[in-house]
């Protein structure tokens, strides 16, 4: 949770190669929108911070607009200024920073939306990318906007427009003025899948009057593990359960079974892996790796997924003029294919038998969620800079369900591994999706538990249900 105050040839088997009830507001410790106040001087300069750097937001978000970081059609959102009415009925508003905590609010919004026809929601969020992600997944009664700076005026103008009945706030997300004008007009929050890094942790504990006044607006808060459990627990002065990361319960990533049998139609019988998710720095690593796997193997294909699809006319260039799948270019022969689009990541591991779970082999990254190809079934490697997911692979990791890879030759060695012994490779594939399995009651839990936070008509009928 961030604070907001600032090798042989494989095996020819299916691992070798693929392409041929209780209340929240009160059984949680929540003082909800009634709860005691503390004061805090740090929220009381933060209120005041806000307004003065607030006068350079146009500045700001043009800079952003001009790099490719906002959607330039759309920087009124920012301001709350919005060309789309309020939905009729009970309105669920749930807050996401990027694409990973959008996943999770999707997951939510979906299960919600079936429990409940009349339900309509709005998603909040960051990113570009998060934004072009709820565009594909389009769930029905959901509206997306971008999320309003956090400064009074456009925070107040924010919740006149949409009076939202519960908003719920995933994982990270903790905005100063956003939660207090909640509070103002008793809007009942929950704050879910909450984790907490070390660094944040020291950040809370560093405004202890601040946290415990923000924490307290929150009538049901739950932890995606124990050690944020047990941090926000000494925080809020209130018992927070380690439900479990609702990652987890997300599905098996979509595939577009169209473009997965062209694509194995082109790979053909070739030894495949799959780098997915890779950052600048990490590209070298995985070509390295894989001119160590073409020297036994020369025909094997390494597919390279860029988190970042604006980066795939360099990283073809870096992998000696790779085709790239923006482009409409096809596989062919190439030893390197640079699959640099949005919504295809699931394709990609279903294709490859083994995967790299990228943004992890260099000390400033901090890994990336190994759900999709563990519910997907990818052999999962991974390097060993995961702290934003570390309860998740410490959890693969006991269970046998992911490796760990240090630089090009351990990776390399790594593949070659799970390309020839096909047993390994299908433990390893079933031992991960026995952890991920776990996530559904974690989600029951928080459904639940948001349910009961809606207003009381909406619970009177879904208990007569």
């Amino acid at each position: 949770m961030e604070s907001n105050f600032r090798g042989s040839r494989p095996a020819r088997g299916r691992c070798a190669h693929r392409a041929g009830a209780t209340d929240a507001r009160t059984a949680h410790g929540g003082a909800g929108c009634g709860g005691a106040v503390t004061f805090s001087l740090a929220l009381t300069l933060y209120r005041t911070l806000s307004w003065i750097a607030g006068a350079g937001a146009g500045a700001w978000l043009d800079a952003r607009a001009r790099r490719g970081k906002e959607d330039a059609t759309r920087i009124g959102e920012r301001y709350a200024r919005y060309t789309h009415a309020r939905a009729p009925g009970t309105l669920i508003w749930l807050h996401a920073a990027s694409i990973g905590e959008s996943g999770v609010a999707l997951t939510l919004i979906e299960a919600l939306g079936k429990r409940d026809a009349r339900l309509s929601f709005l998603l909040s969020t960051g990113t570009r990318t998060s934004a072009e992600l709820v565009g594909r997944r389009a769930l029905p009664r959901t509206t997306h906007v971008y999320a309003p700076l956090d400064r009074p005026d456009v925070v107040r103008r924010f919740f006149t427009h949409w009076r939202p009945d519960l908003g719920v706030f995933v994982e990270s997300e903790v905005w100063p003025n956003l939660i207090l004008e909640a509070q103002a007009r008793r809007v009942p929050l929950a704050l879910v899948n909450a984790r907490m890094s070390p660094k944040s942790l020291a950040q809370w504990k560093s405004l202890p009057a601040a946290a415990r006044r923000l924490l307290s607006g929150f009538a049901f808060v739950s932890a995606a593990d124990a050690r944020t459990a047990a941090a926000l627990s000494e925080l809020r002065g209130a018992p927070v359960q380690a439900l479990g990361n609702l990652k987890l319960a997300a599905p098996a990533p979509r595939i577009d079974a169209r473009a997965r049998a062209e694509l194995a139609a082109d790979i053909g019988g070739r030894a495949v892996w799959l780098a997915a998710s890779t950052h600048a720095g990490e590209e070298e690593i995985a070509l390295a790796a894989h001119a160590r796997l073409r020297r036994d193997i020369p025909d094997a294909l390494l597919l390279l997924v860029p988190r970042h699809p604006e980066r795939g006319e360099n990283i073809a260039q870096l992998a000696g003029g790779a085709p790239r799948r923006s482009q409409g270019e096809r596989v062919g022969a190439a030893s390197v294919y640079v699959a640099d689009t949005l919504g295809e990541l699931g394709v990609f591991y279903d294709l490859a038998p083994v995967a790299l779970v990228a943004g992890s082999l260099l000390p400033h990254l901090k890994g990336h969620n190994p759900v999709e190809p563990a519910k997907a079934g990818s052999a999962m490697i991974t390097g060993p800079y995961v702290e934003s997911f570390q309860d998740l692979f410490d959890a693969l990791f006991a269970a046998g369900g992911a490796v760990t890879a240090r630089d090009a030759e351990e990776l390399a060695a790594a593949v070659a591994l799970l390309w020839r012994d096909e047993g390994m490779c299908a433990r390893q594939i079933e031992a991960a999706r026995a952890v991920t399995a776990k996530g559904a009651e974690a989600a029951e839990q928080t459904l639940t538990a948001l349910q009961s936070l809606l207003p009381a008509s909406i619970e009177a009928v879904n208990a007569s249900a």
